[in-house]
């Protein structure tokens, strides 16, 4: 079961995911989820099933009528949306690293990470949750992608500010190895283990929530990365790379093409020159 697979990050199945559980954050996380991939009607399809196994779980007593109505009460999903995904404006990003530069509990200083890392390297959130301690140069902002797109390994940089914040986040979680980024308890007591992909899609949501920041995906980091890479003198669409040893996302394509062959070559084989927002 698709859904089962990415509330769990493929921990469970239809028959073991203890479906009555499920809330609002949940529910509009995996429509959110789907939307990224589906088409509007495929997801209005898996939606439609989901709302009917929740369904049966009022009905069993398994579930409050509360819950369920909230779990199911969703935004409307359009049949022609607006083109898929869009760039973040610097506006956005400085306020998202606002909201967690105010949070003084270690999920603002990990989450500021985060969004130093996805902005700052354009990669994957599967990618992101996939990093260790030893993948990170805390001098450098070398990162070390392990098994990426295609399984292939590559090296990207962050920028200075974003080195600041994961070594920020070192220091309150500590060097010992294991996850770079790791899931946080409410107590915030940190968990020494990987977090899900979905858990990187949540987190997102709730600080665009506290910054005011219209919805967006993991993904439109990604596209905000190569749309700033594209305007920068010398790299345009449907030129090719002069160094390809140099490039940071994983497309063999030589040439771009938006979002989908974007190649990153940055001089001296650093992004440092791609920042953030404020620190």
């Amino acid at each position: 079961c698709r859904i089962a697979s990415l509330l769990t990050n493929n921990e469970c199945d239809a028959d073991t995911l203890d479906w009555a559980a499920l809330t609002y954050q949940h529910t509009a996380a995996v429509q959110a989820a789907l939307l990224e991939i589906n088409a509007p009607a495929t997801v209005k399809k898996k939606m439609a099933a989901l709302r009917g196994v929740l369904a049966v779980a009022k009905k069993l007593k398994l579930m409050d009528p509360e819950d369920f109505e909230a779990a199911v009460d969703l935004p409307r999903i359009k049949n022609h949306p607006l083109p898929r995904g869009r760039a973040l404006t610097q506006t956005e990003i400085t306020a998202l690293i606002e909201v967690c530069t105010s949070d003084t509990t270690n999920q603002g200083v990990r989450d500021k990470a985060l969004i130093g890392i996805l902005r700052g390297t354009g990669l994957r959130r599967a990618e992101v949750v996939k990093l260790e301690v030893r993948d990170f140069d805390g001098s450098t902002g070398a990162l070390e992608v392990r098994q990426g797109k295609g399984g292939k390994d590559r090296t990207v940089y962050l920028p200075e500010n974003a080195i600041a914040f994961v070594n920020d986040w070192l220091s309150v979680r500590g060097h010992q190895p294991g996850a770079l980024l790791c899931p946080i308890l409410k107590g915030g007591q940190i968990q020494n283990r990987k977090m899900t992909p979905q858990a990187v899609l949540l987190i997102l949501q709730k600080r665009a929530k506290e910054a005011g920041v219209e919805s967006f995906s993991p993904h439109d980091f990604r596209r905000t990365f190569c749309s700033e890479l594209e305007s920068m003198p010398g790299i345009t669409q449907g030129t090719s790379p002069s160094e390809p040893d140099m490039k940071l996302s994983p497309h063999p394509a030589p040439r771009y093409s938006g979002l989908s062959t974007c190649s990153s070559v940055i001089a001296g084989g650093s992004s440092g020159e791609l920042l953030v927002g404020s620190s």
